[in-house]
């Protein structure tokens, strides 16, 4: 097994503080939660830039406390929305369209970029980060999963490095720190990562064919958005986190294990070959890997309640349905049949989401859409580029609405 070099940051040189900061999606719970830890630790970064979507209360806000140069958001409706908020006599050069978003992670000021856009529109931003060779704070698991060779690629040209964000993927970094030199991890045995099971854990195919939205929407442990929430109902966000950790990591699929873990207190754990593992554990609070991929190697106290493992109790575990939730499947097989099924995989399932909360199709439909366009796509070539990518997945795209129109 050889992890990527590139994407390890116990080769990256030091980043000394403070740290100029990008934030990709700032407006959305990932984003809202770095600049808390930024709010409590003002004397460690500088925020050079912020990019919103389409948010502009929240950004104007956010834009006021922290006063970047640069904004970005996605129309010029929200830019003149914006403007209007903005504190009289601040006035940052504000960026619109996808572009904008790519201008920023490529700064030259800008030493750290968060990704935190949620969906396939974070990898062209992402891929952008990492041909400036710049350290990642990474939270656009879809990056990975759509173009993880080509950010890899890109990362060994240029130096970046990317830290994982996601609390499962930065409790494997955690778990793995110490025990991966050179790149070589002769020693690892597995990674297994952890999931709640999201809100419909237990129940059968009757009521999971009359799930609605808002039921899917209520996760039992975790504060997410709309998108998010119901990839964890259907695991599709933990298929998702499987092709993420392999891409991380160097592991085939089949050395990525799932175990449901409906407390949220282990993030995931780490098997080495003598049998023993090491585990990451802590309150399901997301500034806990924001912070931590943010500071890496640096530790910083956050203000949040800690971890009482006598008040938890008792924690238990037990194997994912996956023939109740078939998306984790569908996801290991799309990585396992070539490197342009994923992409294919993540475009089925964001527009097949979007139906689901727009009434238009049922919770059950989610995998069977997938796996249609999983079934009717033949592989790219291996030198498949970004556009190549991105085609597919508009082709996807298309193709799925037109079924369903």
């Amino acid at each position: 097994m050889k992890t990527y070099i590139s994407l390890w940051p116990s080769a990256a040189p030091e980043a000394p503080f403070p740290r100029t900061l990008a934030v990709l999606g700032s407006t959305g719970s990932i984003g809202v939660s770095a600049l808390r830890v930024v709010a409590e630790h003002p004397g460690l970064f500088r925020v050079a830039a912020l990019a919103g979507g389409r948010n502009a209360k929240r950004l104007a806000e956010q834009a006021a406390a922290h006063r970047p140069a640069v904004l970005a958001v996605l129309d010029n409706a929200t830019a003149n929305e914006l403007r209007a908020l903005l504190p009289a006599g601040y006035a940052p050069e504000i960026l619109t369209g996808p572009g904008g978003y790519e201008t920023i992670a490529a700064l030259p000021q800008v030493d750290l970029v968060l990704s935190a856009i949620v969906g396939a529109a974070g990898f062209l931003p992402t891929l952008a980060a990492a041909r400036a060779g710049k350290r990642i704070a990474l939270a656009n698991k879809e990056s990975l999963v759509l173009g993880g060779r080509l950010i890899r690629a890109a990362c060994r040209a240029s130096g970046a490095i990317v830290l994982p964000v996601d609390s499962e993927h930065n409790a494997l970094f955690q778990a793995l720190c110490g025990h991966i030199e050179d790149g070589h991890g002769a020693d690892l045995d597995k990674l297994i990562l952890t999931a709640s099971g999201g809100p419909f854990r237990g129940r059968d195919a009757a009521f999971l064919a009359a799930v609605t939205p808002a039921q899917a929407l209520h996760h039992p442990n975790w504060s997410m958005g709309a998108k998010i929430s119901v990839d964890s109902a259907t695991l599709m966000n933990k298929g998702l986190e499987v092709i993420e950790a392999c891409q991380l990591y160097g592991l085939p699929v089949e050395r990525v294990e799932v175990l449901v873990h409906p407390q949220s207190i282990v993030h995931s754990l780490v098997e080495y070959i003598d049998g023993s593992q090491l585990a990451h554990l802590g309150v399901p609070d997301m500034r806990i890997p924001i912070a931590h991929s943010l500071c890496y190697p640096l530790r910083v106290s956050l203000s949040m309640p800690r971890l009482n493992l006598a008040t938890v109790g008792t924690l238990t575990f037990e194997k994912p349905d996956e023939g109740l939730f078939p998306c984790l499947r569908l996801a290991k097989q799309a990585y396992a049949a070539s490197h342009s099924h994923p992409a294919v995989l993540n475009a089925a399932n964001e527009v097949a989401v979007d139906l689901f909360l727009s009434g238009r199709i049922t919770f059950l439909d989610i995998p069977r859409l997938i796996e249609t366009a999983l079934e009717r796509h033949a592989a790219l070539p291996d030198n498949a580029d970004a556009a190549d990518l991105l085609a597919a997945d508009a082709d996807t795209r298309q193709r799925l609405l037109a079924d369903q129109a």
